[in-house]
């Protein structure tokens, strides 16, 4: 037996329940190794699944637990191969494909004949726990007692959600100790610890759907605009939603519209951005008039689904009215493309000194600003975590211009993986969109977690500007010029061709 870490593991002697065995989330059946990654343990540790059997290894079984993989040889004889013939509905929602690109599948790695997509397995999973909390909620007993998989599993992730304020928190770890769900449990658990859900009379089962429907309608083949991103921001949100400012002046209202906000912010986005689906003539742009494209549908999406599950349905009809009109501006504000506009007015009511929270408007557009924040805070954590958020947009951003490539369209700015870097990308995203953005919420908000932002983005920044010379300094004194012009996009050119857009 091999132990990859040493973590507990399920004795050999110990008989698997018959309920663990029906559970689609604690074991799966796979044919193709492409579902769950190669017989590699190191691969085989980043596994959502408890148990799997796989026809890569014919004679291993798979086990995972607490982030362990456990790997028992020569426990078969043969190959255990078994192939579900349960067949799949399409799925309801998700971008239609233009000149032959399916949004849903852009950032999917090709998959074997006969493997069952991983989001849809994903999407089994995530019901099959709905559907079990559902039960619980309604206080119907379960037959049989939650298995050891999802205890050591829960454990794990609510000791980290005791410490869901710190600006440290890794959300990718997270993620992972929570089988995928990681968008679901982080919000679920701030509208509870908020009292959110007690003061508006919500029923429990309506948010959990709720939250499902939201975390589903996220693209996961996406390498950045998915829903670990979206709890990310969530969590983002929540630790300024605690500074003092903001802490003593919004109300219970304010805090629901921020946290939904950003739950939903980048709902069903398809991996590319605006000017992309402006110069396919994609029906969004059409159904928005080329202006925020992507953000309409966003909030769009939201209202769909906190309509779909009767969320607010128990509010008289203005106020539910009210709720998707606030959100759907708060999801607007998060267009890059006018990020000047509200950092200009963000500025002048820091000058003037004249913005008043206890005045609703203001409280609102204080909120605004903290989203935008919370949407771009990645250059501004540590570096363990920057380094991978930076690669991941910089990997979908960069796949949008081979796209463009293949379709023989004009690259959008940075787009383009032979005129840019990683490193360049970033270094250009943090000195004209960032910087002044956080320079400017540190004057709102002048405490220790403005302070530590602002240290991280300049020690990032720092980090990131050691990497380029030697990228820069590998090609020829005669390109030289023109590679570094190359590397310093104009601020117009990042805010309209910016990832986040």
């Amino acid at each position: 037996m091999e132990l990859c870490y040493q973590l507990p593991v399920l004795p050999l002697d110990r008989p698997v329940p018959k309920h663990v065995l029906s559970r689609r989330g604690a074991i799966s059946f796979s044919s193709s190794s492409s579902l769950f990654g190669a017989p590699d343990p190191r691969q085989l540790s980043q596994r959502r699944g408890a148990i799997s059997y796989d026809s890569s290894d014919q004679t291993a079984l798979y086990i995972r637990m607490l982030g362990a993989c456990v790997i028992f040889k020569q426990l078969f004889s043969r190959d255990v191969r078994v192939r579900s013939q349960v067949g799949f509905e399409p799925e309801r929602r998700g971008s239609h494909p233009y000149l032959g690109v399916d949004f849903r599948t852009l950032h999917s790695r090709a998959e074997s004949a006969g493997s069952i997509p991983a989001r849809r397995i994903r999407r089994l999973f995530s019901f099959q726990r709905h559907l079990l909390s559902s039960r619980l909620l309604r206080g119907a007993p379960h037959l049989n007692p939650l298995h050891i998989l999802d205890e050591d599993y829960c454990g794990q992730a609510k000791c980290m959600l005791e410490k869901v304020g710190s600006w440290n928190f890794d959300i990718f770890l997270f993620d992972r100790l929570t089988n995928g769900n990681s968008l679901v449990f982080l919000t679920f658990h701030l509208l509870s610890q908020y009292g959110l859900i007690e003061l508006f009379q919500l029923d429990m089962v309506k948010v959990r759907r709720f939250l499902v429907l939201v975390q589903e309608d996220y693209h996961n083949q996406n390498p950045y605009h998915n829903a670990v991103h979206a709890a990310d921001v969530t969590q983002a949100m929540h630790c300024y939603l605690r500074e003092p400012k903001l802490a003593q002046s919004l109300t219970s209202f304010d805090i629901l519209l921020g946290l939904l906000a950003a739950a939903t912010h980048d709902l069903d986005h398809p991996g590319v951005n605006q000017p992309f689906l402006i110069k396919t003539n994609h029906y969004l742009a059409a159904l928005y008039r080329n202006t925020s494209v992507l953000e309409n549908h966003h909030w769009r999406s939201a209202v769909g689904l906190l309509r779909e599950t009767e969320l607010f349905s128990h509010l008289p009809a203005e106020d539910s009215l009210s709720i998707e009109r606030q959100l759907g501006s708060l999801i607007l504000a998060t267009d890059i493309s006018r990020q000047n506009e509200y950092l200009s007015r963000f500025r002048t009511h820091l000058d003037e000194n004249d913005l008043n929270l206890g005045n609703a408007s203001h409280r609102h557009f204080v909120l605004q600003m903290a989203l935008k924040c919370a949407d771009i805070c990645n250059p501004c954590r540590p570096w363990e975590l920057s380094k991978q958020w930076s690669e991941k947009v910089t990997e979908e951003f960069f796949h949008q211009g081979d796209i463009e490539k293949k379709l023989k369209l004009e690259i959008s700015p940075l787009c383009d993986s032979e005129a840019n870097t990683i490193a360049s990308v970033q270094i250009g995203f943090m000195t004209y969109v960032v910087e002044p953005l956080f320079a400017e919420w540190a004057r709102f908000s002048d405490t220790r977690l403005s302070q530590t932002m602002l240290g991280h983005l300049g020690l990032n920044k720092a980090s990131w500007s050691t990497m380029e010379p030697e990228a820069s300094g590998s090609s020829e004194d005669g390109e030289s010029d023109p590679a570094r012009s190359s590397e310093e996009p104009s601020s117009r050119a990042l805010t309209q061709g910016s990832p986040e857009s």
